[in-house]
């Protein structure tokens, strides 16, 4: 076990702003945050194997011209997703909220590749897609989620979503998850669908109600919910009226940051463990 704080890296470019939030979710987990531009890691991608954890924000990244996070997926693909890959084999957890979840897809770090193969050398051609929601218009609500028992997700795995507690913020216009039935299948059949919206809650008309996907390994997470601004009671919508005994456990995103950090510190992801800067 190691006594140090796990070091985050917290990606950012122009357009995005969720990034303090998730800097701030990282370290409420016990891992110390570091803001670093993407323009910087293209000149320097050796600065991404000195991290143990890694987020890629939601915002809107380049101001989403062409279509959502597809200008920055296109740059990571073409810069650091080696960097970015080698991460991933050696170990790094990396989440990708909202907008970071259209940029994973977009820079080929998910679906991420067959579960007996190895990650490609280069960034292959997306295979899923977060379209346009159903209604055609950006929503912002909390909804319900289920974490399905037999996902391989360090992230989720285990997490218990349960009662007006198991809930998490959306805020897009551009989510609903969008997949071929025989890789819908096979994300299920690899254990790689870690998140789904709650019975009745798939507003954006995601298929098969996927709200997050993670690669075979289970380290890189992508969702259209926002964990980060999960982290702290007071930010529930109803938070004055949750039971007591909810209010005795840990919020829903703080949960899934914890796994991670606890995952680097300890090679573990456990429900019942608990653990207690900027680059110009």
């Amino acid at each position: 076990m190691r006594n140090t704080a796990p070091k985050a890296l917290v990606i950012t470019a122009p357009g995005i702003n969720c990034d303090l939030e998730l800097a701030e979710a990282f370290r409420a987990a016990g891992a110390e945050p570091i803001n670093c531009p993407l323009s910087r890691l293209m000149r320097e991608p050796s600065l991404i194997a000195h991290h143990d954890l890694i987020g890629l924000p939601g915002g809107f990244s380049f101001g989403d011209d062409v279509a959502a996070g597809r200008i920055m997926g296109a740059l990571i693909a073409r810069s650091i997703y080696p960097a970015l890959r080698d991460a991933v084999q050696d170990g790094v957890p990396i989440i990708c909220p909202c907008n970071g979840f259209q940029i994973a897809v977009q820079a080929g770090l998910l679906p991420g590749p067959l579960a007996d193969q190895p990650w490609p050398h280069e960034a292959a051609p997306a295979t899923v897609a977060l379209a346009d929601n159903q209604s055609a218009r950006f929503t912002d609500v909390w909804t319900s989620v289920d974490v399905p028992r037999d996902t391989v997700c360090i992230w989720t795995r285990g997490i218990r979503c349960d009662g007006d507690a198991g809930v998490l913020p959306s805020a897009h216009g551009e989510g609903r998850f969008v997949a071929p039935q025989p890789l819908l299948e096979r994300l299920e059949a690899a254990g790689q669908i870690a998140v789904r919206y709650g019975a009745g809650e798939n507003f954006n008309g995601s298929v098969g109600a996927v709200a997050g996907i993670c690669d075979p390994s289970g380290l890189v997470l992508g969702l259209m919910p926002h964990p980060e601004r999960f982290t702290r009671w007071t930010q529930h919508p109803r938070w004055t009226r949750l039971d007591a005994r909810e209010l005795k456990g840990e919020p829903l995103g703080l949960q899934m940051f914890r796994r991670a950090v606890a995952f680097v510190r300890e090679g573990v992801s456990d429900a019942s463990l608990e653990l207690g800067g900027s680059l110009a």
